[in-house]
């Protein structure tokens, strides 16, 4: 890899002997490793060590969780907030594992409509809630860099299962509470 690195630098006519650069190679090899773990890490496994039996049947929420991911198109950063609610059936998870969950699929390459799938499937597969939801609200430094430059627009996206699919009054109480998550 750091020779590759070493090549993009002398194509954009960089010189690689420069001191500046010297170290620049395995810097972005180290980076690199560390913004893609995510391929080396099992969701279900986080999950399933800290799953609890409960009582309760209220929907739990995890918002404004953040998230850097890098866009699969053009290899630049998505940055962004994730929001997360499930319904238990019987079983909740250690709040701190719903964050760790989203590094998983957001330290690899990405699209965010895929993100949130990922995300969503992964809580309710291991958790099996009555009804997950989870939206996510990103820059996308690919629309900001380059391209269309349009800085500071953001997309959302939003995956709902269970409950929070069939039922009206569920979804839109997972919204308000959320809602002033937004543009913040």
């Amino acid at each position: 890899m750091e020779d590759a690195v070493k090549e993009i630098l002398e194509y954009i006519g960089e010189d690689v002997s420069r001191e500046g650069l010297q170290d620049t190679p395995k810097r972005v090899r180290k980076a690199w490793e560390f913004m893609c773990n995510g391929y080396k890490q099992d969701p279900y496994e986080i999950i399933n060590q800290a799953l609890f039996t409960t009582t309760n049947d209220e929907m739990v929420v995890v918002k404004d969780i953040e998230f850097y991911s890098m866009c699969e198109h053009h290899m630049l950063p998505i940055i962004g907030k994730v929001h997360v609610a499930y319904i238990p059936d019987g079983k909740v998870v250690g709040l701190s594992k719903i964050p760790r969950v989203v590094d998983v699929f957001a330290r690899r390459l990405q699209i965010q409509e895929q993100l949130t799938e990922q995300i969503c499937d992964a809580i309710n597969e291991a958790i099996k809630p009555k009804g997950v939801a989870v939206v996510v609200d990103a820059r996308h430094m690919c629309m900001e860099m380059r391209g269309v430059e349009k800085v500071c627009s953001t997309t959302v996206t939003s995956a709902l299962r269970g409950l929070f699919k069939k039922e009206k009054k569920t979804k839109d109480e997972f919204l308000s509470i959320i809602s002033s998550s937004f543009h913040k």
